[in-house]
């Protein structure tokens, strides 16, 4: 069902819910509301990947970026995803990086940049392909329901050189800073398959936190955003290793 078919109580809560968005609330939704705010985030694909092997400066290095779509879903657990291979748990998986979504719509800008109209859900490394998805609506520590799990975005992407491996072009680092649509890290509240087709039902968001566009800006921008750094430091999702980080920041000015 379209937005536009939704009654006008369900449309008069969600504005009174995007309005706690600027006033700091955090405020509960209603079945109807959260259909009205969420129609549009399905999931296209499930995706995991196996340890796969290459070299890097003259080094064996092993992978998990290289994941492929399970069409009968994927079982999220709160340290990572079942038989998803996890290369470097210091910077991927664990209850604050469990999973990883991208925007199943920047497929055909990236195939069209590359020239490669073949490439398929998983290149990203991503655990789910999501239709709909948009990082400056998407906030910090906002709790969804997806399919059994119901789940915490944390965190935006920071691209690493296994992208650059993956691409086989080191270019697409600063090529996916630039275009600014990074994905989103995720914690799992309650663990749950979830299938093609499952959609993300918004459950709270808090109006003062970032939204993971802004927050991925800011990271790789020269001078820090105050109101952004205090906001994600008002959470409790940042891992340890980037609270100090975003202190520092702070101390900083």
């Amino acid at each position: 069902m379209r937005p536009d078919k939704y009654p006008a109580h369900a449309i008069h809560q969600a504005a009174r819910f995007r309005a706690a968005f600027f006033l700091g609330a955090v405020w509960p939704v209603s079945a109807n509301t959260r259909k009205w705010l969420n129609w549009y985030m399905e999931i296209i694909s499930t995706n995991t990947g196996k340890p796969t092997t290459f070299r890097w400066k003259g080094k064996d290095v092993v992978t998990g970026i290289y994941k492929s779509p399970q069409p009968d879903g994927i079982y999220l657990d709160r340290e990572g995803v079942r038989n998803d291979y996890i290369g470097n748990p210091k910077v991927h998986g664990g209850s604050y990086k469990a999973f990883y979504m991208f925007a199943a719509s920047e497929y055909p800008y990236w195939q069209r940049q590359f020239h490669r109209p073949e490439w398929g859900y998983g290149l990203f490394g991503e655990n789910l392909s999501v239709d709909g998805l948009d990082e400056s609506a998407l906030r910090m520590g906002a709790v969804y329901r997806l399919g059994e799990a119901v789940i915490r975005i944390t965190t935006p992407r920071e691209p690493c050189y296994k992208l650059g491996v993956r691409f086989g072009d080191q270019g697409i680092i600063d090529r996916f800073i630039k275009r600014g649509r990074p994905g989103a890290y995720g914690q799992v509240i309650e663990p749950g398959r979830v299938r093609p087709g499952d959609r993300m039902s918004l459950q709270e968001a808090r109006g003062e936190s970032p939204d993971i566009a802004s927050f991925f800006k800011m990271i790789y921008a020269g001078e820090k955003d105050p109101q952004i750094l205090a906001g994600a430091l008002d959470t409790d999702i940042l891992p340890e290793k980037m609270r100090k980080q975003l202190r520092r920041w702070q101390r900083l000015g």
